[in-house]
């Protein structure tokens, strides 16, 4: 099983609550103040972080990579992401905001400069799917002795392994797999949700699910049940704002929804010890199996499947369990026993 890790003041893994991670990404649109109003609705939702993404066009495609079909837009994708590009100044006002509401500042950084300016408002860093092969980058994220989450969308096996080698020879130890699936949204049946465990089992890392699929509820609550240690999912003010990344987002009111439902989950998923729970004692008491006469039976009389019953004892004494059938029916009665009694180890002498 996976070793805990720590973000903060968090425990991450197995015995810890799930951490959720309110994925605002570029959903501020370049305006500061929507910036601010994200981290104000993921800490009323009820999340353990807010993630914003923090990267340079320039880095990330050359300016004649074209268009892309997933966006339709008729405009270049290094023009598309220029415009989505987050202001490094904006960090200290954001990561100041996030520890006045006790939410963990985290954000995707995609270049070795920007998780350099990054880093010192930080406790985790977090590697979207596309970088996994970026080992440059995730030999600098190791170097800064921070925990890392590395999102692995789009990858084969043997791809995240290669990434977990690079991230461990490099001397980086604490690390968070997420099953992804990179597409948006991200239709249920391509989810896999199952895959959370397996990399768990693979790895030895607490893992969990970064959810790009709309509904609020279905993946996050298969998530929990699976084991998944950190839950990632993107929200946005409103479906109807201008950008790539705002309709497929959950809005505020399906955030908040969506960490009950989890917590709800957490709850109902319990540990796997098979104990009996306090609210099932009143009914233990009242409902479980006893040996009971099924007619009046007379001292000295045989017991037999004829007078012998197994019944819920209700309010009546305690009886034999009726694993003792057997021996009872190869004794007789000490006693006078009424019709529908239970039958005691004193009625076999």
């Amino acid at each position: 099983m996976a070793v805990a890790i720590s973000i903060g003041s968090r425990r991450i893994g197995h015995g810890h609550p799930c951490f959720v991670i309110a994925e605002a990404g570029s959903n501020h649109d370049g305006q500061l103040g929507q910036a601010l109003r994200l981290i104000d609705v993921a800490a009323q939702a009820g999340a353990d972080a807010v993630k914003f993404q923090v990267f340079r066009a320039c880095k990330l495609y050359p300016k004649t990579a074209g268009q892309t079909d997933y966006l339709k837009l008729d405009k270049p994708i290094h023009d598309v992401i220029a415009e989505m590009e987050m202001p490094y100044e904006w960090l200290d006002r954001l990561a100041e905001r996030c520890r006045e509401l006790d939410l963990v500042f985290m954000a995707s950084a995609f270049d070795e400069e920007s998780i350099d300016r990054l880093d010192p408002y930080v406790t985790v860093h977090k590697i979207a799917s596309y970088e996994l092969a970026h080992h440059p980058l995730i030999r600098h994220v190791a170097a800064t002795g921070k925990p890392l989450i590395l999102s692995t969308g789009t990858s084969a096996l043997d791809e995240v392994a290669e990434a977990v080698e690079v991230f461990k020879s490099a001397g980086g130890t604490a690390l968070v797999l997420l099953q992804c699936t990179a597409a948006y949204p991200a239709p249920l049946e391509s989810l896999n949700v199952a895959a959370v465990t397996g990399l768990e089992d693979r790895f030895a890392v607490p893992t969990g699910l970064s959810d790009h699929s709309r509904d609020p509820v279905v993946a996050p609550v298969l998530a929990v049940g699976v084991g998944a240690s950190v839950l990632e999912k993107h929200f946005t003010l409103s479906n109807t704002l201008p950008g790539p990344d705002h309709a497929f987002a959950l809005e505020p009111d399906e955030l908040a929804t969506m960490v009950k439902h989890v917590r709800a989950a957490e709850q109902a998923l319990g540990s796997p010890d098979k104990a009996i729970h306090p609210v099932e004692l009143e009914l233990r008491e009242f409902a479980r199996p006893s040996l009971f006469t099924s007619q009046a039976i007379a001292v000295g009389e045989a017991f037999t499947r004829g007078n012998v019953i197994v019944l819920r004892k209700g309010r009546h004494g305690a009886g034999l369990h009726p694993r003792e059938l057997r021996r009872v029916l190869a004794a007789r009665s000490t006693c006078d026993l009424p019709r529908e009694s239970p039958i005691t180890e004193d009625a076999l002498g």
